[in-house]
Parts: structure tokens; sequence; C-alpha cells
């Protein structure tokens, strides 16, 4: 199959995927969006959202449709490495054998990240970067296509541990997940009270995904796409020439050269999910605000005057 058939069957197959999330996921488009961009770039996602807002519902039938396997792991403070990677054990001819933790699956979701120590966080750190792990000197390789999703609480954040910069560096989105509108809650309400269960079928299989996210990387992209990019990621970064006065009033720490790469590969996705054959300018722009979110570090001054970070990186268009 040509890229230009691939793409236009891209296309479409996003499009009943849609469909199919849609059967148990009411509303929250642009959510979903994001996640499936995450997925078919070969990225991570972080959701920050408040209890009851289905982050789990949602990363369990999107793992449904995508026809992976999915592990869940909860993390709460007394959770250690092994937990998630697995340990090893003596057998009954007492030889070490190796037990597979949850890490090892397709799909992970690392449900409220935030509660457990950084010697926990960390574990994920090498599986997320190499798509392998590193137990007691052995590695062992993670079956591809490989996604963590984490997600996080921003009410409670007593007894928490905020994610380093360097892990959150290492997820491509930060997706924040907002209440559902009225009519959208009342869906909710009556989908979620009756007996009804809805199935939702299986349109890929793994090979389909990892097709997929080469067919992305190999879309071209113009050289002014990518020094727009690179000039809105130097933006951020207050002791830039680029930057303007809100962002050195306002910001302690900008993004780093990950976020000029994600953004070019996002919106490289981004193009292909619409059935275009190049990113332009306009494909930057829509993946920007999930891609910045969690790399520019805001300061006192921010906090103090209630100026969000969206409202900081609409500044730099």
């Amino acid at each position: 199959m040509s890229d230009v058939a691939a793409i236009q069957n891209l296309v479409q197959k996003r499009a009943e995927l849609k469909k199919e999330i849609a059967k148990i996921i009411v509303g929250q488009e642009e959510v979903v969006d994001q996640i499936l961009l995450s997925i078919f770039s070969g990225g991570h996602a972080l959701l920050v959202g408040v209890p009851g807002l289905a982050k789990t519902l949602m990363v369990n039938t999107i793992a449904q449709t995508l026809g992976l396997d999915f592990k869940r792991i909860q993390f709460t403070p007394d959770l250690m490495p092994s937990d998630i990677l697995g340990s090893e054990i003596l057998d009954e001819s007492r030889n070490f054998k190796f037990i597979k933790g949850p890490i090892f699956s397709n799909i992970i979701l690392a449900d409220e990240i935030n509660r457990t120590p950084p010697k926990t966080q960390a574990a994920l750190l090498e599986a997320m970067q190499e798509r392998a792990v590193t137990i007691a000197g052995q590695n062992y390789k993670l079956d591809l296509p490989y996604f963590v999703l984490a997600t996080q609480n921003p009410i409670e954040q007593e007894g928490t541990y905020p994610l380093p910069e360097a892990q959150l560096d290492r997820f491509m989105f930060s997706i924040k997940l907002d209440y559902p509108t009225f009519a959208e809650e009342v869906q909710v309400v009556k989908s979620t009270t009756s007996d009804a269960k809805p199935t939702v079928n299986a349109l890929f299989s793994a090979q389909e995904i990892i097709d997929f996210q080469h067919l992305v990387r190999r879309v071209p992209v113009a050289d002014n796409v990518i020094e727009y990019a690179v000039t809105l990621v130097s933006k951020t970064r207050p002791d830039n020439a680029l930057s303007n006065d809100y962002i050195k009033n306002y910001i302690d720490w900008g993004a780093g050269p990950r976020a000029s790469q994600n953004l070019i590969l996002a919106a490289k996705a981004h193009a292909a999910f619409n059935g275009k054959f190049s990113p332009d300018i306009e494909d930057v722009k829509a993946v920007a605000t999930g891609i910045l979110r969690h790399r520019v570090v805001k300061n006192y001054k921010a906090d103090a005057e209630g100026i969000t970070i969206e409202k900081i990186i609409a500044s730099l268009f």
C-alpha cells in the first residue's frame, strides 16, 4: 500500500475508532483525540482531572478498540519498584526464575502516579524511554506498541509526590479533563444506570498500530514548519532573545528540545488524521497546548495573579 493510500486508510480507521469509543465514552472528544495522537505518534500521555471523569474507563475502552493488552497499576505510597517490574523467585528446582510484573503489557494505566514515592515512579522511566527494563542485570525488551497513560488528581496534593521534571518531560501530552456539559452528564447517568452493556470491537492489531506509527514518522515536513515549532519552544525560555515580557515575568523554566520534537511528531499525526500529507503551522498550533502545558514552569507571580499556564501558552502564538 502506498503512503497516500495508507493515510486515507488511517483517516477512515480513526473515524471508526472514535465511533466505537463513543459507545462507552460520552463527549470528551478533545481528550480522546489527544490520546490517539499520542498512541499513533508513539508517545505517552498524562491525564489530569478530578475523580469520576472516566479516566480509567476511557483508557480501558481505547485499549479494547485498539486490540491491545492492557494493565492497570494503582499507585500507592507503599508500592515498590518490583511490584511493577516483576521479581526473581526460586522455583521448585532451586533455580531463579523471573516473574514478569504488570509493566509487560502494551498499554499501562498508571493510576494516580503522584501517590507513590519517586523510587517507584522512576521504575517507569526506563520503560517509557527505552521500551525495555533491566532487572537483576538482565535486559528485557517490552512488546511494541508500548504506551504509558498516567493519571493525576489535581485536588488532593497532601501526601503526594509530584512527578520530577525529568519524568514529566517523558510524557508527550499533558491532557486536562474537564467536567462534562449538562447534556453529556444526563446521557452519562442514563447509560451507566441501566442494565445495557455496550460491547466495543477491536479494530486494530498490534502490528497495524506499529505500521501506522512508522507511517506518521514518514510524513514529510517543510523546514518553515520545523522552524516555527522550534521558535515556539524557544519563546517559552525566559532568558531567550525571542521570549516576550509576559514570559520573562511569569515563567521560571521553559521547555526543552523534547518539546520541539514532540510538536513536530504530533503535528504529523494531526495532519495524517485529517487526511493531509504534510503538516502546516496550524497543525503545530493545534497540538501546542497539550505538549507545552507540563513543560513550562510558572513562577509565584503567575500563581499570585491567577494566570493559567494555558493563558501563557496562548501568548506565544
